[in-house]
Formats: C-alpha cells, structure tokens, sequence
C-alpha cells in the first residue's frame, strides 16, 4: 500500500508540474503576442493607423469572427505598414464546433473607410490591424474585432514547429521571384508529401498560372485545414510549449489572454474535418474592372447574403442552396 500511494504521489505532482508548465507557456505566449512583433503602426498623431478599439471579453457561446492575415514585410523602410499578402476570416461556431474559412480575394475593390475605395489588402497600409479589420467587416457584414497576423518567417516557423504537414500537390509549380536573390523561389512537385515550412510558404504562395489568385486562395484554406488537423495531434499538444517559443517572435494580435485560452479550450473540439471553406466574392457575385488596375469589383449585397445563408445552422436552411464556391472558383 505504502509503494501505491508513493507511486500516486509522483504521478499527482508529475501532472501538477506538467500542468503547470504547459499552463505557463501558453499564459507568457498570449501576453507575447499583444505585443507589436510584426507591425508597429505610427502613432496616431503622426500616421494614419486607425486607434485599437475596446474589444468586449467573448462570453465562449457566441460566434465568433477572426482576420488572419500574411504580411509581406520585404521592401518595408521606416517602420512603414505592409500590404496583406493574404487574408482570410475565419468564423467559430462554438455552438455547433463548427469554423468556415473565408479567404478574400486580394484585388477585391472595396470602400476602405474614410480613405476611399482600392483593393482590400491595401486597408492595412492606411490603417493598420484595425482599419482591416473595420473594411473586412463592411465589406462582410459579420462583426469583425479580432485578428492574428504574422508575415512570411512566422508562417514557415509554424509549419516547421509542427513538424511539417502532409499534403497533397496537385501540380508542379515553378516560379521564380526575382526580388530576393531566389529565396523565395517556388520549386514543387506534383503528389502527395510533407511540407516542410520552406516548401508549404511555395505551396500557399504560387499563383502564376492560368487560374492565379483564385486556385491560390483554395490551396490556403486546404492548408490552413491541414494545420488545425495537426495541432490536435497528441504528438502535437506534448510538443506546444516549443511550438509557441518558437512563433511567438513572429505572431501579432488582439486577442486577449483570457479569450486566447477559451478559443483553445474550444479548438481541441472543433470539428477539423472538412471544415466549410469559400471564396470571397464567389464568382458570379463579382465584374472585373480595370480602373486602378486589373480589380474585381463585389456585389457587396450578394455577398453577405452568401455568407450568412452559409452560416445558417443546418436545421434552419431551406432547401435552397448556394453552390460551393471552393471547387468552382476558377475563372471561366
């Protein structure tokens, strides 16, 4: 009895300090990423970046929206702003353990507020997180006062950390980018592989081809998918404290710490599986212009119809469907 209850004893205080490790790393992880790691908007008497709101706590049943965006800081002097080089919304169901990804076409013509009207991805250059956040809202019609941004080494510190995701290529992809000295080249093969951080940055970034931005925004959502499939992996969760050191230098938001460990609690249930992924605007809800360049300008009515008939909870929709726009997204 006396070697049991010593035996239960190691294996009580190996759980608390286990806990209590993990519990830590998260904590100094999310107070980490409030701070500006990727972007340091002017202050607002001496730029334009658009002072961070109040953002009421989440109450973890209600949905909630969240801007992810992919920033590319190559060629930034004087802590100016970068274009988003994606953006994607991602909507939780905490109700349902249900996230539909949203990813926005980047040419998408917008009214950006008080700047006027331009491509959506230049909404973070006259504002910062929370303009984007402001336009994407309009431009939605979901609340939108949340988001997560890291640039192109977060992206392959994460995919790295994680130990890589398996994937599958459809084609080979090749291109070469002559702004870097070849570092961000893109060499892929066609088939099935793991990506390693390098390889998955190619992967999501290729977009010179006859389809462009539309097949390239359907291989992020595939991607991103692929990710929050992974990090539920019990070889994953063991591996969390190093996966957060990692990205931490590399990772920006809102989001506050305790909010942060609810939306966990919730990831670990979420329903990882074919999760509802779009393109914003679906086609057929846009006309190509060529007023500032080659843009596409959105029926923003149609739009949001689309988007909350899509987040309707199965049981309420009609027998009317919106075709999914994830597979037909390529331009005719």
């Amino acid at each position: 009895m006396r070697i049991w209850k010593r035996m239960l004893l190691i294996v009580l205080v190996v759980v608390a300090v286990s806990a209590g490790y993990y519990g830590y790393s998260f904590y100094q992880f999310a107070q980490d990423i409030q701070e500006p790691n990727v972007i340091t908007p002017p202050p607002p008497d001496g730029g334009a970046a658009t002072k961070a709101a109040e953002i009421p706590q989440w109450d973890g049943n209600d949905r909630v929206n969240i801007l992810l965006m992919g920033v590319d800081r190559r060629g930034m002097k004087n802590n100016g702003l970068p274009r988003s080089d994606s953006m994607m919304l991602v909507s939780v169901d905490p109700v349902t353990k249900r996230f539909d990804l949203f990813s926005i076409l980047r040419d998408t013509y917008v009214d950006i507020p008080g700047n006027g009207s331009s491509r959506i991805n230049a909404a973070i250059v006259d504002g910062g997180p929370e303009l984007a956040m402001k336009t994407v809202s309009q431009f939605t019609g979901l609340p939108v006062d949340r988001y997560v941004i890291t640039d192109f080494e977060g992206f392959k510190a994460l995919i790295d950390a994680v130990g890589g995701v398996e994937l599958d290529v459809e084609k080979n992809m090749y291109y070469h980018d002559p702004t870097d000295k070849g570092v961000y080249d893109i060499n892929l093969k066609k088939g099935l592989q793991q990506l390693d951080g390098n390889k998955a940055l190619q992967y999501v970034r290729f977009r010179h081809d006859a389809t462009s931005d539309y097949t390239r925004t359907e291989r992020q959502r595939k991607l991103l998918a692929a990710v929050a499939d992974q990090m539920k992996k019990g070889t994953t969760l063991l591996q969390l404290p190093s996966i957060l050191k990692e990205v931490t230098p590399f990772v920006q938001t809102n989001i506050s710490t305790m909010d942060m460990l609810k939306l966990s609690a919730l990831g670990l249930n979420l329903k990882t599986q074919n999760p509802g992924q779009y393109q914003l605007p679906p086609m057929g809800m846009f006309r190509e212009s060529h007023r500032a360049g080659s843009v596409l300008v959105p029926d923003v009515d149609q739009v949001q119809a689309f988007i909350q008939e899509t987040l309707e909870p199965p049981s309420t929709q009609t027998n009317t469907t919106v075709e999914d726009s994830t597979t037909s997204s390529t331009p005719q």
